[in-house]
């Protein structure tokens, strides 16, 4: 599967995710350059990826940093760092 991801940084959490068929890859490049151009002429300054998992929970497990709000991820940093000393 594809998921085409509009994040707002600043914020720490996902606009929208669209997901797409493997075998609609040039569908979902163009809806991200679409995404891209119309947040550029509106100002916005958020992130646009496309990504590939076999599912939505494989891409949280691969891409946590979408899924989780900005304490948690400071959270799960902390204890990382933690179970290494």
């Amino acid at each position: 599967m594809i998921f085409l991801i509009q994040y707002d940084r600043p914020k720490g959490r996902i606009v929208t995710i669209k997901t797409f068929e493997n075998s609609e890859r040039l569908d979902a490049e163009n809806s991200r350059l679409e995404t891209e151009l119309d947040l550029n002429r509106r100002g916005i300054t958020h992130e646009v990826v496309l990504l590939e998992a076999a599912s939505k929970d494989a891409l949280r497990r691969t891409h946590q940093r979408y899924f989780e709000d900005l304490k948690d991820l400071g959270q799960i940093a902390k204890s990382a760092r933690t179970d290494h000393k």
